[in-house]
């Protein structure tokens, strides 16, 4: 058994469906919250009443390390931020998915990981999660933005690691595969959603990962498939 008390979590894109199970799950193993996100409705504030909501752009540069500057020490920094949409052919560059699957899922996280892996260095502890995909491990026709954007995240892990596993910050990704949410549902009305991730089952590796009982992980990249691997 594992829990997160006495640690602070910051946990980027909070407002979507994994964001909010992570949020719920690591609350519910003793941890103080700060959440960011672009825009949180008000079932967020009434779900986790102590916790910080940071409503920003966290693709925009200096916006989170301004927003932290009252925060205090953060223990946990949970990478949820980011999204998904099918594009154009890998050799067309009229289109605007390259930009856009860049920017939520790789902007975000270099923007989250320059605002808080400093002062996890300098207090000598810390652990990241981020949130890569179990598709970037392959190229699929269609989804050639999405799956660079994603192996990023995945290269950016295994780097920020090999960087701070000596200062006491463990760095580690999940690599879901497609997660149950609302809008998988009506994406893919017909298949069978009980073949995927459910959100608490994701949010329970996440916590997991960034909990003392993960403190010998460092760097790994950890598929998280339910029954779609």
């Amino acid at each position: 058994m594992f829990d997160l008390k006495g640690k602070t979590a910051l946990i980027s894109g909070a407002s979507g469906a994994l964001g909010r199970a992570v949020a719920a799950r690591a609350q519910a193993l003793g941890a103080s919250l700060l959440l960011a996100d672009r825009r949180f409705d008000a079932g967020v504030a009434e779900r986790f009443p102590q916790a910080w909501l940071l409503e920003l752009d966290l693709a925009e540069p200096g916006a989170l390390q301004a927003a932290l500057s009252q925060a205090g020490a953060i223990d946990l920094l949970f990478n949820i931020a980011g999204g998904f949409s099918m594009g154009e052919r890998s050799d067309d560059v009229s289109g605007d998915d390259w930009d856009a699957m860049f920017r939520i899922n790789v902007q975000t996280l270099r923007h989250t990981l320059a605002a808080v892996v400093p002062g996890m260095v300098a207090q000598g502890r810390g652990s990241v999660v981020n949130v890569g995909a179990l598709s970037a491990l392959h190229g699929e026709a269609r989804m050639g933005a999405y799956i660079a954007s994603k192996s990023a995240v995945l290269r950016l892990t295994e780097s920020l690691s090999a960087e701070v596993k000596d200062r006491g910050v463990n760095v580690n990704a999940v690599l879901p595969s497609i997660i149950d949410t609302p809008a998988n549902r009506s994406a893919m009305p017909d298949a069978d959603p009980a073949r995927w991730v459910a959100p608490d089952d994701l949010a329970q590796v996440i916590c997991f990962l960034g909990s003392d009982a993960a403190r010998a992980i460092h760097g790994a990249l950890i598929p998280v498939a339910g029954l779609s691997g």
